[in-house]
């Protein structure tokens, strides 16, 4: 497995984590009736819970565009250690995201973010490029 192909398994496992957190901190914020019904009537989340579903979501959305170009780079045959570097800096960045945007760190989580998009972007012209 490339290296490019192993920070996006490791970043789907964190976007496992991520799932786990905010389910956790959901159920304890609406209660196992409410978490197990139909959902038809959810209150909104707040606080801690409510972050860490933005934050899962955020992933959700970078996750797609990561993907995009590690399957570019892989297929494309156009890993270098400039696309390892790419790819470990976005694991990295959405690893660091989390916490940043659970607690608040502002303007760190805005900068934080730009790095894992840009690594994304990054890689996929280095792989146009090459």
């Amino acid at each position: 497995m490339t290296p490019e192909l192993t920070a996006l398994a490791l970043a789907g496992l964190l976007q496992g984590a991520q799932f786990t957190a905010f389910s956790i901190a959901a159920n304890r914020q609406v209660g196992p009736k409410v978490a197990m019904g139909t959902r038809d009537h959810t209150p909104a989340l707040t606080g801690k819970a409510a972050r860490l579903q933005r934050a899962m979501n955020n992933h959700f959305e970078g996750l797609v565009l990561f993907t995009v170009a590690v399957v570019v780079v892989s297929l494309g045959g156009a890993g270098s250690a400039f696309t390892v570097f790419c790819a470990w800096l976005y694991l990295l960045a959405r690893t660091l995201y989390v916490p940043a945007y659970v607690f608040g760190w502002v303007p760190w989580r805005s900068m934080i973010w730009a790095v894992g998009f840009a690594a994304s972007i990054l890689m996929i012209l280095a792989a146009l490029i090459n």
